[in-house]
């Protein structure tokens, strides 16, 4: 049977996963890629605590709800991501971290 700690194993997994990636990598579409992983991991968690707290013997669905919320900010997130980094590309020619924080023409 899985239990709650199954579930927070996993999410905490996916978060360090994920922030390893963001403090290693230098690629600015890997970091974003690993931010990204790092949310769905919180989500996780959200929907993990609200399926096993039970309110008369049924799931508490608001913290489900509020995952749908966050999955729809996420997605604007992507969208206006995404265009910042090809705009960063177009100028810089490059997607390296170090190459577009020195803001030198």
């Amino acid at each position: 049977m899985v239990t709650l700690g199954h579930y927070l194993v996993v999410s905490g997994a996916l978060f360090a996963l994920g922030l390893a990636g963001v403090i290693a990598r230098r690629n600015i579409l890997i970091i974003y890629m690993c931010l990204e992983m790092m949310l769905s991991a919180a989500n996780l968690t959200l929907v993990a605590f609200s399926r096993f707290h039970l309110v008369d013997h049924l799931p508490d669905y608001g913290a489900q709800a509020l995952v749908f919320f966050t999955i729809t900010v996420a997605a604007a997130e992507v969208a206006v991501g995404l265009a910042i980094i090809v705009a960063l590309f177009r100028s810089r020619q490059s997607v390296d971290v170090d190459s577009i924080t020195k803001l030198q023409g």
